[in-house]
């Protein structure tokens, strides 16, 4: 009981002295700092009472309300495996501020042009999809990229080659079917090898200049078919090159006894080597009709194999058929020419036709229909006339000729085309145009006899007064005779009419006032003689010159200065 009491009062003897001090404040509690930086979190939001360390497993912290909002695959790690430092701010948002890049920097320091939040594999599509100059299309989009970029991620990944035969060498070298380095192929791949499949390789054989046809192709063939031995280093493409076997064993016809040419593909295709076909015209002799048809084989023309004509000549392959040729004529007889395709043709051999105009002299009209035969004209199988004057044929007909005259006795030309033609020998015409003489007017409708007196076809006159002399004896108005009229008729006269002459009247034009001829003319015997003072009195002139000097009235003065 003592004791405690002493505790009292010893407790209160302590506690005089300040009170004695009047009241006193309470003392502050120090600031602490904030290990974190300027972080307005409370430190129960992630932190324990039993220790700092270690965090509360789940922290009280809005990430997004920084400015670093966690996503993907940030979400799952741990606070400390990004802020290594107390101070929260001091950490970079650039990927390569945590991770490392394992790429040595060969696809820059932009690590999300290729990854994202979401992991470490590639999603972005133009990275996985391989878009840029080697794009990956059919098996090569099902590869790993370390299939191609070995050492995975940190292979190379710059600078590597497109050629197929950098990653495919391998293939390149161990391919048998053909051996590609035996035969020394080109390690181009892409010319026969695609990205589906390396095994189903398809040469493109038209870039060689030799494109694969029918048979070449068909059935399926293999590339040993032709490069036998594995041979693919062919320098020629001629057909005699593989098929020279062929050529050698030919014997319909024999090629090598026939000296046939060596390029094939004039008669063969690749459609099949038989049946051949050769393009006749190629020679300069083009087969026709009967030389093609029923059809003909090569033995048919080209007897014993020969094959070395150099004539086209129908007589080279006919000329049994010209010795034996009797119709029309004996071809051989009279020395026919063995140009035979001067009558004959290919259609067929025995109707023969020959055409005439080639020699100069067409036939027409009568002399081919009714239908004619040589042997009209050619008598005693007479081929070689040498004129073609009607009279060669047609001389009996010129000596009795005695229509419309005797031929022979007026002496006429034996040039009968004059007055004949082709169409009808007996109704001769005579073109009277042809001499100095047309037939004009009057003169074309009187028979040749009235002006071809005596059968005179020879020396008669071209003047109008050889035939006329009696009509100009005997004309009386006027009387021409008397007069001394001139024999030139046509001056007056014309072929129309005898009668109804007209006179020029050079220097004294008519019709004068209706006159007549012998109004003028008193005098019909002599027409140099004329008159005026009859018509034209003294009475009615003299008025009319009055003060004309030297006015006579007389015919003569009159007419000096009246004559028109």
């Amino acid at each position: 009981m003592f004791g405690r009491r002493l505790l009292y009062f010893g407790a209160f003897f302590l506690a005089l002295p300040a009170y004695a001090q009047g009241p006193q404040r309470p003392a502050q509690k120090p600031a602490t700092r904030n290990p974190h930086g300027a972080l307005n979190v409370p430190c129960e939001n992630c932190h324990t009472s039993l220790s700092w360390k270690p965090i509360r497993s789940i922290p009280e912290f809005d990430h997004d309300k920084t400015s670093y909002p966690l996503r993907g695959m940030h979400e799952k790690v741990l606070c400390t495996q990004c802020h290594v430092k107390l101070v929260f701010t001091n950490v970079g948002q650039k990927c390569s501020d945590c991770h490392a890049d394992i790429h040595r920097g060969q696809f820059g320091a932009n690590c999300e042009s290729c990854h994202t939040i979401k992991g470490w594999k590639v999603s972005v599509a133009a990275i996985r999809d391989h878009q840029n100059r080697f794009p990956l299309i059919g098996a090569h989009a099902a590869v790993d990229c370390e299939s191609c970029h070995k050492g995975a991620a940190t292979g190379q990944f710059q600078g590597l080659s497109t050629q197929c035969y950098s990653c495919h060498a391998t293939e390149y070298k161990g391919t048998v079917n053909p051996n590609h380095v035996a035969t020394g192929f080109p390690t181009r791949c892409e010319q026969c090898h695609n990205t589906n499949s390396w095994s189903n390789a398809k040469f493109d054989h038209s870039s060689t200049g030799f494109p694969l046809t029918n048979a070449h192709a068909d059935p399926p063939r293999v590339c040993q078919d032709c490069h036998t031995n594995n041979n693919f280093n062919l320098t020629t493409t001629a057909c005699v090159s593989c098929h020279l076997k062929n050529f050698q064993a030919a014997s319909n016809p024999n090629h090598v006894a026939g000296g046939f040419s060596q390029t094939c593909q004039q008669c063969h295709t690749t459609i099949a080597w038989q049946p051949a076909t050769f393009d006749h015209t190629t020679v300069g002799f083009p087969l026709t009709n009967a030389h093609a048809d029923p059809p003909r084989v090569c033995a048919d023309c080209h007897i014993n194999n020969n094959y070395n004509i150099t004539t086209t000549a129908c007589a080279s392959c006919h000329l049994k058929d010209y010795n034996t040729a009797l119709t029309p004529v004996n071809h051989v007889q009279l020395a026919f020419p063995t140009a035979c395709e001067s009558c004959h043709d290919t259609v067929q051999w025995t109707n023969g036709k020959f055409d005439h105009a080639a020699t100069g002299f067409p036939l027409t009209n009568s002399h081919m229909v009714p239908p004619r035969v040589c042997a009209d004209c050619h008598i005693n199988n007479n081929y070689n006339l040498t004129s073609t004057a009607c009279s060669t044929c047609h001389l009996k007909d010129y000596n009795t000729a005695t229509t419309p005259i005797n031929h022979i006795q007026v002496g006429f030309p034996t040039t009968c085309q004059l007055c004949h033609d082709t169409t009808l020998w007996t109704n001769g015409k005579f073109d009277h145009n042809t001499t100095t003489f047309p037939l004009t007017g009057f003169h074309t409708t009187v028979a040749c006899a009235s002006c071809h007196v005596n059968n005179n076809y020879t020396t008669l006159p071209t003047d109008c007064y050889g035939c006329h002399k009696a009509n100009y004896d005997a004309t009386t108005n006027p009387n021409h005779t008397s007069v001394g009229f001139p024999t030139t008729c046509a001056t007056c006269h014309t072929t129309a009419s005898w009668l109804g002459a007209t006179f020029n009247h050079t220097w004294f034009r008519i019709p004068h006032h209706n006159a007549q001829c012998s109004d003028c003319h008193s005098n019909s015997a002599n027409y140099q003689v004329f008159v005026c003072t009859v018509c034209h009195t003294k009475a009615q002139t003299d008025p009319k010159h009055s003060g004309v000097k030297n006015y006579v009235w007389n015919s003569t003065n009159c007419y000096q200065c009246h004559k028109q």
